[in-house]
C-alpha cells in the first residue's frame, strides 16, 4: 500500500514538472527557439503528460479496488466476530446454568446422604435429587445441541463452496 502511495506521489510530481515545462514553452517568445523544435517538444511533453495521467488513473483504480476488497473483508470479519461472540455468550450462559445445576444436585445429594445415614427415608429429597439429575441431563443435552449448531454453522459455508 505504501508503494502505491509513493508511486502516486512521484507521478504527481512528474505531472507538475511536465505542466511547468509546457507553461514555460507556451510563455516563451517565438523568436527564442525555432517553431518546429517547440512543436516537437510540446508534442513530446503532451504525450508524456497523457502517459502519466493514464498511469495515475490506473493506480487510482487499483487503490480503489484494494480499498473495496479491504472493506469487504473487514465487513465479513466483523460479522464473523459478532456471530462468534454470540456463540460464546450462549455457551457462557449454558456453563453458568450447568454449574448451578451441579451445585443444586450436590446439595441435594448431601441432604439425601445425611437422611440415609440417619435411617430416615425422605421421598421429597429423593424427588429433588432425581429432578436435579434430570435437569442436569437436559442441560447437558442442550449444551451438546448448541455445540452441534456451532459445528454446523462452520460447515455450512464449506459445504456451500463445494456444492
Amino acid at each position: 500500500m505504501s508503494d502505491i502511495a509513493e508511486l502516486e506521489r512521484r507521478i504527481s510530481a512528474a505531472l507538475a514538472r511536465i505542466e511547468a515545462g509546457v507553461e514555460v514553452l507556451g510563455a516563451a517568445p517565438a523568436e527564442t527557439a525555432p517553431a518546429a523544435r517547440d512543436e516537437g517538444e510540446i508534442t513530446r511533453l503532451t504525450e508524456e503528460l497523457e502517459a502519466e495521467r493514464a498511469a495515475n488513473a490506473q493506480l487510482t483504480e487499483r487503490v480503489r479496488a484494494i480499498k473495496e476488497k479491504q472493506e469487504t473483508m473487514v465487513g465479513a470479519l466483523e460479522k464473523k466476530v459478532e456471530r462468534l461472540t454470540a456463540q460464546i455468550d450462549a455457551a457462557d450462559a449454558e456453563i453458568r446454568r450447568l454449574k448451578q445445576l451441579g451445585d443444586d444436585l450436590t446439595e441435594t445429594n448431601r441432604a439425601l446422604t445425611t437422611a440415609a445415614a440417619a435411617g430416615v427415608v425422605e421421598p421429597a429429597l429423593i424427588n429433588r435429587s432425581l429432578m436435579g439429575e434430570l435437569d442436569a441431563l437436559r442441560a447437558q443435552r442442550a449444551a451438546e445441541i448448541a455445540e452441534m449448531d456451532e459445528i454446523l454453522a462452520e460447515l455450512k459455508p464449506l459445504i456451500g463452496e463445494v456444492a
